[in-house]
């Protein structure tokens, strides 16, 4: 509505399934992208009429790689020009200048991140408080992310769409920041082998910081982009990484990490640190471990089966190789990761050892739960988003038994280490004491860590490093063949709150 503050007389300007309303800073126009249209509409405060915007492109402006059971959203909000007479909007690959009164849209790059399959992004250089909008006569900053080798960098464009590299390469680049009263740019720069040192743009880039020099004295590794086709004949892509002074006639035991879609973290600096949840990826590595993370798609009420269907055949793609020792591979999620952990477990026995981090293993009593840092039910994430079921618990009911890790652990043949926290927000706890007794019921090797008063993700780092000796210990012990930890035979005394239990 637009409502006026003077005697407070309203006039309807839309109503519906919007995202990313956006006020001209003249206050003359409000656009949004209309999720069910999936355009992007204006509306106009001198006529009243509203009209759409985007339809003539001929491209779609919905994230078309969506794969949750929901409305697709926009690929980005709107950036007003400062004129107030246009927007800029991006397709999935292109930026677009779009004209409020209807006139020709402008493709701020020409199509050659179509063409080349690069996704050009708007990079803000104002201050947050300065509304005034993209200028028309000064370079029009980006982020370049290119699809396919995953390489990342930024570029110049104009509003005639002629567009400069500025930095690009196999490398992250962030923080962005460009000098008020000069072209002078800082950024950090790095990948899996650099930390985001500081670098600053002159017309070439030069670095300004060295802040971990110490990394030279450890082994570390190198990552590769993996390709492989799932079950169903979709083309993947994956991260491999391997060891420093990888030797292909080794045979390496191999970590399978997982979480949506992560290949486009090829070039991201990874800290070794104490886990908060899941394997640290540079220490497994350095550790003599290959660590590959699949990306993962999605089939609307098939959570479960989409993730044997990527993670699975990943694994047996990348167990051709001489190089894979296919008897030592293991898996290991936290969270929708853990999930999955806990579900592949029930379809397959190829893996000697599994880690599961805060797993929903009964969807039919998680969808009934809240969530407990804000109140909010966890129906929303089965019916519409990440969980991925698509329907209510009543009409999707098969499909909440079939996607529930608890009704198939009779299969599991695989060693489960869970871990669960009592004050997790996001998962109930109980979850994960489900799938523990489940399987303790049924005599399946398995062992639970509870930290006491943390939540989803450990906070406390005396707990931190706690999981990550534990981490290490359970993995080794299946994969290398180290003598078992003591906290793993039977009969040892256990913690809580303090107190030592033994077990009678």
């Amino acid at each position: 509505y637009l409502v006026d503050t003077r005697n407070g007389k309203r006039v309807k300007i839309t109503d519906g399934k919007l995202r990313g309303e956006s006020i001209a800073p003249d206050g003359n126009h409000v656009v949004w992208f209309d999720l069910e249209q999936k355009q992007w509409m204006v509306w106009s405060r001198v006529t009243g009429k509203t009209t759409n915007l985007s339809q003539k492109l001929k491209v779609n402006m919905f994230n078309e790689d969506d794969d949750h059971p929901m409305l697709a959203e926009p690929y980005g909000g709107a950036n007003w020009t400062a004129d107030c007479k246009g927007i800029v909007v991006p397709d999935r690959f292109d930026l677009w200048y779009i004209p409020v009164d209807g006139s020709q849209a402008v493709n701020l790059t020409q199509g050659k991140g179509r063409k080349d399959s690069i996704q050009y992004r708007y990079v803000s250089t104002q201050n947050y408080e300065d509304k005034m909008g993209i200028r028309n006569d000064r370079p029009v900053y980006l982020s370049v992310f290119n699809y396919r080798t995953k390489e990342y960098g930024y570029a110049t464009t104009d509003f005639s769409g002629n567009v400069r590299n500025l930095v690009y390469g196999p490398y992250t680049y962030n923080n962005f920041a460009k000098a008020d009263s000069a072209e002078t740019i800082v950024m950090k720069k790095g990948n899996f082998n650099n930390p985001m040192d500081l670098y600053v743009y002159n017309g070439s880039l030069e670095r300004i910081s060295n802040i971990n020099p110490q990394q030279a004295d450890y082994l570390w590794g190198t990552p590769e982009l993996f390709k492989w086709k799932a079950f169903d004949g979709t083309q993947l892509d994956g991260i491999l990484y391997k060891p420093e002074n990888f030797d292909e006639n080794k045979k390496y035991p191999v970590m399978i990490y997982f979480y949506e879609r992560r290949s486009e973290s090829l070039y991201n600096y990874l800290t070794p640190a104490p886990s908060r949840s899941t394997v640290n990826i540079p220490y497994f590595v350095s550790n003599d471990y290959i660590v590959f993370v699949p990306d993962i798609v999605y089939k609307d009420g098939h959570p479960g089966e989409s993730a044997y269907n990527c993670i699975v055949a990943g694994a047996q793609a990348l167990a051709k190789n001489k190089w894979v020792d296919s008897k030592r591979m293991a898996i290991q999620g936290q969270s929708w990761g853990g999930y999955q952990v806990a579900y592949l477990v029930t379809r397959t026995d190829m893996f000697a050892a599994a880690g599961a981090g805060a797993p929903v293993s009964n969807m039919t009593s998680a969808y009934g739960g809240i969530r407990w840092g804000t109140g909010i039910s966890r129906q929303f994430q089965y019916e519409h988003t990440q969980s991925r079921i698509g329907k209510d618990l009543w009409s999707g009911y098969d499909l909440y038994i079939e996607n529930s890790p608890l009704f198939k652990l009779p299969n599991v043949k695989t060693p489960v280490l869970i871990m669960h926290n009592n004050a997790d927000g996001a998962v109930p706890y109980y979850q994960g004491i489900e799938m523990f007794m489940g399987l303790r019921r049924l005599g399946k090797p398995c062992w639970l860590l509870e930290y006491n008063r943390e939540a989803h993700n450990l906070a406390n780092r005396k707990n931190a490093k706690d999981l990550s000796v534990r981490l290490s210990d359970f993995f080794d012990y299946y994969l290398k063949g180290t003598p078992m930890p003591d906290w793993m035979k039977p009969n040892t005394p256990y913690m809580i709150n303090g107190k030592e239990y033994t077990v009678e």
